[in-house]
């Protein structure tokens, strides 16, 4: 009898025990499925990407000087072009005195304007002399130790800048000599005893290609009216406007990455100018943006890129090569701070971290975290401190 309820006894026991584990285990919190992924130290960098375009870097609008009947171009787009050479041809239309006074005073401000072109020339050529004499002298002084490499190599800098500025005002200058003569031109239809049938040439300001025909067929245009757009197709800048709330982190000398351009790699380039003034541009949405235009040159071969190509642009405005990073859909805010989930031996912990740069994809931590911490990534709301979880090996 006392062997049999003791028998009975041990089997209560279990099946209580056995009740009380499969509730435990039927009651306990199921782990969380989770993303994970680990703190690493690497390169980093921080970009401003926006759509960009190509663009001849000398690009020349050739205008009807006076107006008349233009007679149907004879040139076609891509076709190489010699300066001087006639590339369109007009029939000048008598005019009237109020014309005649417009042609005069036209021709009165493209002489201004070449005055100065001629003055920024005189300009800049003193300012390249004098920033070549500098680097000469930052030379002598390096050798000396005297000097940093730092103000020896902003001495070249200058030198370099100081050249292509040179370079721009040399063709500022052409091209406002050819404004005159194209202002003069417009004289033709006022002379007295002009006969009609007389033919006004006009003459490409440069040695390039055209790169576009406004005007092919024969038609009466007015003074001024655009004909012929001129240009060197192997030498294009990349434009891309961007807002300018971070127009103010990019600097001359910035490197630039364009994708999306057509070919299979990306090609590089370099920031040389940042425009001084902004304009306003409405979004897709329908907003009001005010931008600002950065100005690129290619270090890499443009590779087929011509005028007037779409190409996808990211200028660096800061990059490290060394710094402890995680994903940045880890991290999240926390009143003024930013925490992460880490986690330890198959639960999570909170854990504040201090961030430094920011960019599409991951995150500079400066504190609170080490190498190869574990961190969760997009944390849901069914996470706490201490919450069990499990996650993809």
């Amino acid at each position: 009898m006392k062997q049999g309820r003791s028998r009975r006894g041990i089997l209560g026991a279990l099946f209580i025990t056995s009740v009380l584990v499969i509730a435990w285990l039927y009651l306990r919190p199921v782990p969380v499925l989770v993303e994970t992924a680990a703190a690493v130290r690497g390169p980093m960098s921080v970009t401003v990407d926006e759509d960009g375009e190509t663009r001849a870097h000398d690009r020349f609008v050739v205008a009807s000087p006076i107006p008349g009947r233009l007679l149907r171009v004879n040139l076609e787009e891509g076709d190489p072009v010699q300066e001087n050479q006639i590339v369109a041809q007009i029939e000048p239309l008598p005019l009237n005195q109020q014309q005649r006074e417009e042609v005069l005073a036209r021709i009165d401000v493209a002489e201004a304007t070449k005055r100065q072109a001629d003055a920024r020339l005189a300009h800049a050529r003193q300012d390249y002399q004098q920033a070549r004499r500098d680097r000469e002298r930052a030379e002598r002084l390096a050798r000396e130790n005297v000097i940093s490499a730092q103000v020896l190599e902003q001495a070249r800098n200058a030198e370099v800048t100081g050249g292509q500025e040179l370079e721009a005002a040399k063709f500022g200058a052409v091209a406002a000599t050819s404004d005159v003569k194209v202002a003069r031109a417009g004289l033709v239809g006022t002379q007295s005893g002009v006969k009609r049938g007389r033919i006004v040439f006009v003459r490409s300001p440069i040695a390039g290609r055209v790169l576009q025909i406004l005007e092919k067929s024969e038609r009466v245009v007015q003074g001024g009216a655009p004909v012929i757009v001129l240009g060197d197709p192997g030498k294009i800048e990349i434009v891309t406007d961007v807002l300018t709330t971070d127009a103010v982190k990019i600097r001359p000398g910035a490197p630039v990455f364009l994708e999306d351009w057509g070919g299979n790699h990306a090609l590089r380039a370099t920031v040389r100018l940042v425009e001084p003034a902004g304009f306003t541009k409405v979004s897709a949405l329908g907003v009001e943006e005010k931008r600002v235009n950065i100005i690129a040159d290619f270090v890499d071969p443009p590779d087929g890129l011509a005028d007037g190509y779409r190409v996808e642009t990211r200028i660096v405005t800061w990059e490290a090569p060394d710094v402890l990073k995680i994903p940045g859909s880890a991290a999240f805010r926390q009143g003024d701070s930013w925490s992460v989930y880490v986690v330890q031996r198959g639960r999570v912990r909170l854990r504040a971290v201090q961030i430094g740069h920011r960019n599409d994809n991951e995150i500079e931590v400066l504190g609170g975290l080490t190498l190869g911490d574990i961190v969760v990534l997009h944390p849901s709301n069914q996470l706490g401190e201490g919450s069990r979880v499990r996650w993809l090996r």
